[in-house]
Order: C-alpha cells, then structure tokens, then sequence
C-alpha cells in the first residue's frame, strides 16, 4: 500500500477522520535522513496495510502541519489515533526502534 500525501486541504479527511491509525512521515526532499527513513515507512506501510494509513507530508510545501504538530527536525514520524498524537519519533532510527516507539 502507497503512502498518501497529505496536503492542508485533505488532512482533516485523511488523517482526522480516517477511522484507523495514520502514521504521517514529515520529510524533504534536501534531507538525507528522510531519504534513509522513507523505505523504512514503505515497509512499514506494506507490513501494516489494513492496520494503519500511512501518509507523507513534505514540509517545505506544507509548512502550516509542519507547524501544527510541532515539527522542527526532520524526519520526523507521527502516529495519529482518533484525530489525536499517539506517539512520535524523531530522526533516523532503525525499523524496530521507530516500532518500538511509536508502539505499532
């Protein structure tokens, strides 16, 4: 399952109303360590596919939920249950450390 951007104009459908956990990758493309964590997502997206929603939001074209949830080093991993943060990762992390903390 791909991931899906999320902009400002569908954030509130895909992530707020999704009626399963959303883990949302805040990423650039000038950032190497997105680069290293975006298979990462892929896979987890793969392994997860029916369990969550995995969504993508480039910060540089979305500064307004970049700043909406605090975001101020990237990557940075959110996961969003009932329209509220669950957990959060920053930086590049191992597979198993991200699922360790975000609890998926």
């Amino acid at each position: 399952m791909a991931a899906i951007t999320v902009t400002k104009d569908n954030f509130n459908t895909i992530v707020l109303q999704a009626d399963k956990p959303v883990l949302i990758d805040f990423w650039a493309t000038w950032c190497g360590p997105c680069r290293m964590v975006s298979p990462i997502v892929d896979e987890l997206s793969e392994e997860l596919s029916g369990t969550i929603e995995v969504a993508k939001v480039n910060v540089d074209e979305e500064p307004e939920l970049a700043s909406k949830f605090g975001v101020m080093s990237i990557p940075t991993l959110v996961l969003v249950k009932g329209g509220t943060v669950a957990a959060t990762s920053v930086g590049a992390r191992p597979k198993e450390d991200i699922r360790q903390q975000l609890g998926i």
